[in-house]
């Protein structure tokens, strides 16, 4: 909004009656009159100026109209006044919701306090103006990612409770309940009403957004509105509004009902939805349709498993007819005659490997006895051993004096050998006889 500049003459003071009453005190203030007289003289300086914004109430009263405008941006406001002189230059097809230029002088009235604008001009702001800020909104919003398919949550099957945003006793609430209801009689819906055009529509939408999101029974909520031209519909592109609508953490469905130029919560919204009654539909299952394709199934179900049953006891009566089956004793006999054959022979087998194996014992055994020593013992010889182990095999091997260990047929001896024996030849030849 532009700001309005005082009209003073450089060089001048101002009049008298725009000076601050600046000589009051407490104990000599100055009256009401005179303040008002002041401040009226101050606000009459003031140019016209060109203000944009939008028409949330616009009132005829015997010929004038009173109302606001809310700043397009923000939530700021002021009071205008179109006399009944200008009111009939004016075009007849303003309305509140309407995206307008107005050129406004302030105006201050010293009886009342009240402080207004009286509007001189207003025209329409084109269309186009408004549709490319919207579009200008849209490149945003789809650079951000507002738009991605990705982000958007699924819609569940069927919804314990379907949270309602819409207009008080409106068609689009109506039809949303009656054709939920069509559909699924046992539906639960929680409303909260808004404004659906004008300065309250944003707040209010996204206060009711907000309260049936924190709501952990709401499965889903609705946004519904009838339809409407591009002028009532400008709170639904509303930045804020997309921007609570992408925070939401509950599944949102748009239902605004107008298809050329949808507003943007259309493409920011979880889903999309034609009309309410279209929301209806696509937020709650058909009952009917659901019985019948609980009963194709079980048709199906059924016959699957009759088909799988059937098969069964064919492939089990094939199995009985086989002959193992059928005469199960007639294999078992035929291979216990096998099997005692088999024993019976193992067992001579084992029988004659047992007897080999007791004849080559007692042999080796026999064998071993006569290369053994101690056959050799009992026959009256004898073994002798030095003290470091080593057997004596000659006489020179054991010295007069040296310890000899005798081992005979029955144990060991100790002697001291007395040194080699000289033998007389008559002996010698008397020993090699024997």
């Amino acid at each position: 909004m532009t700001t309005f500049q005082p009209e003073t003459v450089p060089g001048q003071p101002p009049p008298p009656d725009s000076v601050p009453p600046r000589d009051s005190t407490v104990h000599a203030p100055t009256s009401v009159a005179r303040l008002n007289d002041t401040i009226r003289g101050f606000v009459d300086r003031w140019g016209s100026v060109w203000v944009e914004g939008e028409i949330t109430s616009w009132n005829l009263r015997g010929g004038n109209i009173f109302g606001r405008m809310k700043d397009l941006t923000t939530d700021a406001t002021i009071s205008f006044r179109v006399w009944s002189s200008t009111a009939q230059r004016l075009p007849k097809d303003f309305a509140t919701g309407d995206h307008v230029v107005a050129c406004v002088k302030a105006d201050y009235f010293p009886r009342s306090g009240d402080f207004s604008f009286a509007v001189s001009a207003m025209r329409h702001v084109g269309l186009g103006d408004q549709l490319e800020r919207l579009e200008q909104l849209r490149t945003k919003l789809r650079a951000e990612g507002l738009f991605d398919a990705s982000r958007k949550k699924r819609l569940p099957f069927l919804p314990g409770l379907i949270g309602l945003i819409t207009g008080e006793n409106s068609d689009a609430e109506k039809d949303v309940h009656r054709n939920a209801e069509l559909r699924w009689p046992q539906v639960r819906i929680r409303t909260k009403h808004a404004a659906v055009q004008g300065d309250r529509c944003v707040p209010e939408t996204i206060a009711a957004l907000k309260a049936l999101d924190a709501d952990p029974e709401v499965a889903v909520i609705v946004i519904a509105r009838g339809g409407g031209d591009p002028q009532t519909l400008l709170g639904f592109s509303d930045e804020r509004l997309l921007r609570a609508v992408a925070a939401a953490s509950t599944p949102v469905v748009s239902a605004i009902g107008h298809e050329n130029d949808h507003p943007l919560l259309d493409d920011v919204a979880d889903l999309r939805a034609s009309t309410p009654t279209d929301a209806a539909k696509r937020v709650v299952p058909d009952v009917s349709e659901q019985r019948a394709l609980v009963a194709q199934l079980r048709a199906r179900l059924s016959s699957r498993l009759s088909q799988r049953v059937s098969h069964d006891i064919a492939q089990l009566e094939q199995l009985r007819s086989r002959p193992v089956l059928r005469t199960p004793d007639a294999l078992l006999t035929g291979r216990a005659q096998e099997t005692w054959m088999l024993v019976n022979r193992g067992r001579d087998i084992l029988d004659r490997r047992v007897a080999a194996d007791d004849r080559r014992t007692r042999e080796l055994r026999a064998s071993l006895r006569a290369l053994s020593p101690l056959a050799t013992l009992s026959r009256g010889y004898a073994i002798a051993h030095l003290r470091d182990g080593v057997i004596v095999r000659d006489a020179a091997q054991a010295p007069a004096g040296a310890d000899v260990l005798v081992t005979v047929a029955q144990g060991s001896f100790a002697a001291r050998s007395e040194g080699p024996v000289q033998e007389s030849g008559a002996a010698a030849t008397q020993g090699g006889d024997n």
